[in-house]
């Protein structure tokens, strides 16, 4: 009987894999991954390269594919009797999950796009942070550093967010403590620009052909609501979720909500 019951319980566990945004890492992901585990899944948050842990230096990071190189690592660990994962992506993680599922389309159950940045099969990978970015003065970035690496025939991007300008525009309804964390241990990262991301566009019988869902955070001051809506009408998805109360990191400041979201998606999709 017990040995049905530990049957049934590893049937109904999801995989998740958790993608952090911009200068920030897997630590970001500490009360959902708590959440997810306690409901009986199983959850990998990844460090993307030069980010939380992961060592890389900046400089290494030359390409999309060098950034997103453990994220991509880890997908290429899975094996054949794994089950598909469910891989979620906040902000600028979503141009690694992206790449990721173009390349391993068939590991994937579904791509969850927490107000994040939605590339399509038709534009260049950075077209949908390009947009953006060339719209948003760097001067009302407050105390956000922003500078070039690389070479002069091929300059790279990098930034690094401020205290000021991260509890203005990122963490403006996060638990105090959390904005805390964050000063201690963002990192300078490169941004997804043209030069990094390159000229060929993601497939339509890779990325374009794994289910997609976006979570749209009605808070954010970062990724306006608007300009998620916008991502969302240019590369249609399979499904759209509002958390209507959440800032830029809702998963500092509504993690029950997005875990509620999660195990949704996970029911629906995985």
């Amino acid at each position: 009987m017990l040995k049905v019951k530990k049957i049934m319980e590893k049937n109904n566990q999801k995989r998740f894999v958790l993608v952090h945004g911009l200068c920030h890492g897997a630590w970001t992901w500490y009360k959902v991954t708590a959440l997810l585990e306690a409901a009986g899944h199983c959850v990998t948050a990844v460090d993307l390269a030069a980010s939380g842990i992961d060592m890389t230096r900046l400089e290494e990071i030359q390409t999309l594919k060098d950034y997103s190189k453990p994220l991509l690592e880890f997908m290429s660990s899975l094996g054949p009797d794994d089950d598909k994962v469910i891989l979620v992506a906040h902000s600028m993680g979503g141009l690694p999950a992206a790449l990721a599922a173009d390349i391993f389309h068939c590991k994937i159950a579904a791509v969850v796009f927490l107000t994040a940045f939605m590339p399509d099969t038709r534009n260049l990978p950075a077209y949908v942070y390009e947009k953006l970015i060339r719209s948003d003065p760097q001067e009302e970035s407050l105390d956000t550093v922003f500078g070039t690496y690389g070479t002069p025939d091929r300059p790279l991007e990098f930034v690094l967010f401020g205290p000021k300008s991260m509890a203005r525009d990122l963490y403006q309804l996060s638990p105090v403590q959390d904005l805390e964390l964050a000063k201690m241990l963002v990192r300078v990262n490169p941004t997804v620009t043209n030069n990094l991301a390159g000229t060929r566009s993601f497939s339509e019988e890779g990325y374009g052909s794994v289910t997609r869902i976006y979570i749209i955070c009605g808070e954010d001051r970062a990724v306006t609501e608007d300009y998620q809506r916008w991502m969302i009408k240019n590369f249609p998805v399979k499904e759209v979720m509002e958390i209507k109360d959440a800032d830029h990191m809702a998963m500092f400041s509504k993690p029950q909500e997005l875990c509620t979201r999660l195990l949704e998606i996970a029911d629906k999709y995985a």
